[in-house]
């Protein structure tokens, strides 16, 4: 399967300046195989090393002695190492102790040989007794699969020209179609695996099993790395579908458990925002740049990672979301804005922000700062899009701003005066398209 994140690789590896590169995100969303296809595909060859459990990966790192490292790997692996045409990778670089160090090493005595390690932020920000090497690396986070990569994995490649290109007239005849495929991936979601056997199978049951086997693994984690707030994440964990199905999907701290309160719970969420499960969408009181100074970070919403496994962990029934329009007219939007965040994570080149008003029920459900410009930008699950809140907050509470909103919605492309908007199926491309 394509992921357009091998763009950026490329570009690493083609930097002169380049330093040794950490792959971010959570666990399952395709670090190991991307790094993998990278290598194969524009290296003479590619060493593969997972430090998880490995003898030989234990002792390597008792001194930071980079040519003696080198050579042990050689012949452990009975590879050549040749700079410029060798690609190192170190998997799971956060569970051997000095491994994350060992990286200020590869910067300062090695920085021509292309090294690359996968990992959590979690891990590596909770690595003990071990500096990171700032300045040292380079960063690239990795996401799940955007509903463009999805469209790709289809295989219906008029179809994938047409939402890139943004050819509304087109669009506009086939979307019957894109709405079915978007269904599908309401369901599916963006993680590799699962969206891997639903185009080998079809079998929505062995998706779900998938599903199912992912969660359980960030339960293992949770119970890995955070044994004194286990029970308070998995609490905040499952309670944010039903935050999600609120008309106000302001997390409530009140319907983890009655009576409580931020201070019982801010480690907990801190710790799946690092972990990279959750979204943490902070309320912003004014549309103006940069929207970071007008933050509050006491009123958040909270989004998980991807649809799919927002669907398996709310039981959300496949019939209901593959079936008629079920997902898109009920559950308060919640999958609708869930999947139009996790479109715009990948490629937002600033953090995203939520507006709303005291004291009114007035609400943007997302804001964008984008090159010099506020974006506001609305998400409507039906065809149904009247909204007093959104024509209010451009033309008249913030006319002077002179902002010009972005409505996502089931509805084919318009383009008025001051709002344009877009079909859900084409968010990612046109925003990435709008961006740069």
């Amino acid at each position: 399967m394509d992921r357009f994140i091998i763009n950026e690789l490329i570009k690493w590896k083609e930097n002169s300046d380049r330093k040794p590169l950490i792959l971010l995100g959570a666990r399952q969303v395709g670090k190991t195989y991307i790094l993998k296809k990278f290598g194969k595909e524009y290296f003479s060859n590619y060493i593969y090393i997972n430090c998880h459990n490995n003898e030989f990966v234990e002792k390597l790192f008792h001194n930071f002695d980079i040519k003696r490292i080198l050579e042990d790997i050689s012949i452990e692996y009975n590879s050549k190492i040749t700079i410029g045409k060798t690609l190192l990778i170190f998997d799971e670089v956060q569970e051997v102790k000095n491994g994350i160090a060992s990286l200020k090493y590869f910067c300062e005595d090695a920085r021509e040989l292309h090294v690359a390690v996968a990992g959590s932020l979690l891990g590596i920000s909770l690595k003990e007794n071990e500096s990171f090497p700032v300045g040292k690396v380079n960063m690239l986070r990795m996401y799940p699969m955007t509903f463009k990569e999805f469209l790709k994995a289809n295989e219906n490649d008029a179809l994938y020209q047409a939402v890139e290109n943004l050819k509304w007239d087109v669009l506009e005849v086939v979307q019957s179609k894109l709405i079915d495929i978007l269904r599908q991936y309401y369901f599916v979601g963006g993680m590799p695996e699962a969206v891997a056997e639903y185009f080998k199978s079809k079998d929505i049951s062995k998706v779900r099993k998938i599903h199912s086997e992912i969660l359980e693994a960030y339960y293992a984690d949770i119970s890995k790395h955070s044994k004194s707030m286990v029970m308070r994440i998995h609490q905040v964990w499952e309670s944010i579908p039903k935050q999600l199905a609120k008309e106000n999907k302001k997390f409530v701290f009140g319907l983890i458990r009655k009576g409580s309160r931020a201070s019982d719970f801010e480690l907990a969420i801190q710790w799946l925002v690092d972990a990279g499960l959750v979204y943490k969408i902070e309320r912003c009181q004014n549309p103006s740049m940069p929207l970071k100074f007008y933050a509050n970070n006491f009123s958040f919403k909270l989004y998980l990672l991807d649809c799919g496994l927002l669907a398996t962990l709310s039981e959300t029934q496949p019939k209901d979301i593959l079936l008629g329009t079920k997902v898109f007219t009920e559950f308060k939007g919640a999958f609708t804005e869930n999947f139009v965040l996790q479109q715009l994570m990948p490629i937002s080149e600033s953090k995203l922000y939520y507006f709303s008003k005291d004291n009114s029920t007035m609400e943007i459900d997302f804001l964008m700062q984008c090159n010099s410009r506020v974006v506001p930008i609305e998400v409507k699950a039906e065809e149904n899009v009247k909204s007093k809140s959104f024509s209010q907050f451009i033309n008249i509470d913030f006319k002077e701003k002179e902002l010009k909103g972005i409505r996502c919605s089931m509805r084919s492309y318009v383009n008025q005066e001051w709002f344009e908007n877009i079909p859900l199926y084409s968010v990612n491309d046109f925003f990435e398209k709008m961006i740069k």
